[in-house]
């Protein structure tokens, strides 16, 4: 697999990022739309050739979360999301899902689930869910669309039909919405 198949299933993984955008401060009560939040990651995991025309990759997207205020961006958290993102080797396409866990600057941790489909380069879109968390996120609901872009992945071969590998991304997180019971 060539360094440009593996990028674009690093994409696929950016949008496991995106689930990942989690980071807003939410008080008891609330329900809010942030128009947009950003996060820039790095990717680490491996590439498998999983069919004749099909690969794989597993691994995990990893960055500091950014949120469009009216003073502009402010970090407001790290996140961590384990991806899977299957990778059309023949066409480009791919689609992803993970699952993120945002740590937020005084230690509570919000639950997201994040799906897209794509083209490799042109971006992985799609939406993302909030699942619960610790703290204040306890109990949140809540979600908005997702796009995720990867750059050129470097890889380095780690066995037959297998890559390890690394790259870096942006997350783009529009429209989210959520509530505070």
């Amino acid at each position: 697999m060539n360094g440009s198949k593996i990028a674009l299933w690093l994409a696929g993984a950016a949008l496991t990022l995106l689930a990942a955008g989690r980071w807003m401060p939410a008080q008891a009560g609330e329900d809010a739309t942030i128009t947009r939040a950003l996060s820039v990651w790095v990717a680490q995991g491996s590439t498998f050739k999983t069919g004749a025309q099909e690969a794989t990759f597993v691994g995990s997207l990893a960055g500091p979360i950014f949120v469009d205020t009216e003073k502009g961006l402010v970090e407001s958290g790290r996140m961590i999301c384990p991806t899977i993102v299957e990778i059309g080797l023949d066409d480009g396409k791919q689609q992803a899902r993970g699952r993120c866990t945002i740590t937020a600057r005084d230690g509570a941790l919000l639950f997201a689930e994040i799906s897209c489909a794509g083209v490799f380069m042109v971006g992985c879109k799609g939406d993302i869910k909030f699942t619960g968390g610790t703290e204040r996120f306890d109990k949140i609901t809540g979600g908005g669309k997702a796009l995720i872009r990867s750059d050129v992945v470097r890889f380095v071969p780690a066995g037959e039909h297998v890559a390890a590998g690394d790259g870096t991304g942006i997350l783009v997180l529009t429209g989210i919405h959520y509530k505070m019971p």
